[in-house]
């Protein structure tokens, strides 16, 4: 999830304490935020980056510590096109504009068709065919600087609104040319970035796409859509998708997808099933039995998780002790898992050698979050 703590474009000590948290929680795979391919693709001038060969060194810091435990660093690269140049989310992604009392300059996105449903202060720019070879060439170098910085997994963002999913939804992409009209002029464009992606990415490393399964409300861009999509991304070697939904509204009767536990599960399983692709499933799991039962019964591949890590950053380590997995503590690095198992020792000893009064009494104070430690 964005952070907006990035100066320039590189991470900070926030996203080294933000990432970190979650590699030592024993999540198998650690994502950072979107990571914009090009300066003019932020959100935010706080948002994060790797369109220069600085960054490489400052993002290498990210991924050493994320592999000594012995997790994955993993990168998602992106675009925003017609919903750059706004204020963070602390103030509802604003538009920037000339008076602002930052003084942060808005600058001019880019969109398929240039349009402004954000109400941007420039309306953004109709890509010409130059555009495009640039956006091209930024994604395949963003991938190479990637690989140079360590990440063993890319995730092209191909959803949520951004540059990528305009060209893919009627709504957002009124192009007549190769790249707009029918269905398969309308993927062109993602297509090709993931062949790029796939391309610049060692063939031992798997990529990901990220992709909104379904516009939002009143949208267009459905999920027989998105199986289409996901059959050409297969044919183009791309490992998973990833299952999201949203970004971009219209006039139609597509309705607002619920958010309840698990909303976007169906969607991972259909494309997974008639795609022959492996996926994601992602939003609102939260509980280690729904996670699991979603693996077993063959929904999805992997399960993905972002706000829940935010407010509970070693769930993985808690959802293996729920699980009955043996030694749980040994997901956490040495220096925790040490006293974690001598408590769970002393535990266990109190209640084996006390009569059934005691064991009563530290089942009640063993029990309360409280006392813990």
């Amino acid at each position: 999830m964005c952070q907006y703590h990035s100066v320039d474009g590189g991470p900070t000590d926030w996203q080294m304490v933000h990432i970190g948290r979650m590699a030592v929680g024993g999540a198998g795979i650690v994502f950072g935020e979107e990571t914009a391919v090009e300066d003019i693709g932020r959100k935010t001038y706080t948002c994060a980056g790797i369109w220069d060969d600085r960054h490489i060194a400052q993002y290498r810091r990210l991924t050493d510590f994320v592999r000594e435990q012995d997790a994955i660093p993993a990168v998602q690269i992106g675009h925003s096109g017609h919903k750059a140049s706004c204020h963070t989310a602390v103030h509802d992604w604003a538009p920037l504009t000339d008076d602002d009392a930052t003084g942060l300059a808005p600058w001019q996105g880019m969109s398929p068709s240039g349009l402004n449903p954000e109400n941007r202060f420039f309306d953004p720019k109709e890509m010409d065919r130059g555009d495009i070879r640039r956006v091209l060439d930024a994604f395949r170098e963003a991938a190479k600087r990637s690989i140079d910085a360590g990440y063993e997994i890319c995730e092209v963002h191909g959803a949520h609104g951004y540059l990528l999913h305009a060209f893919l939804s009627p709504v957002s992409n009124r192009r007549t040319d190769a790249y707009g009209g029918d269905l398969e002029g309308r993927m062109r464009f993602p297509l090709e970035v993931a062949e790029v992606v796939r391309e610049a990415w060692p063939a031992d490393r798997p990529v990901f796409y990220r992709i909104s399964c379904v516009d939002g409300q009143g949208g267009e861009w459905g999920l027989e859509h998105s199986i289409s999509m996901a059959k050409a991304l297969k044919v183009r070697d791309i490992d998973y998708v990833d299952c999201s939904s949203g970004g971009i509204g219209g006039p139609s009767d597509m309705p607002l997808v619920p958010r309840v536990p698990g909303y976007q599960v169906g969607f991972a399983e259909r494309i997974r099933r008639e795609a022959d692709i492996p996926t994601i499933a992602v939003g609102l799991i939260t509980d280690a039995h729904q996670a699991e039962k979603i693996l077993q019964n063959g929904q999805a591949d992997l399960i993905a998780l972002a706000r829940e890590l935010l407010w509970h950053a070693d769930w993985p380590a808690h959802a293996a002790e729920e699980l009955g997995i043996d030694d749980p503590q040994g997901l956490m690095p040495h220096e925790y898992a040490y006293r974690l198992r001598q408590r769970e020792r002393a535990k266990d000893m109190l209640i084996n050698q006390g009569g059934e009064e005691t064991r009563a009494a530290m089942r009640h104070h063993l029990g309360s979050r409280a006392n813990d430690g």
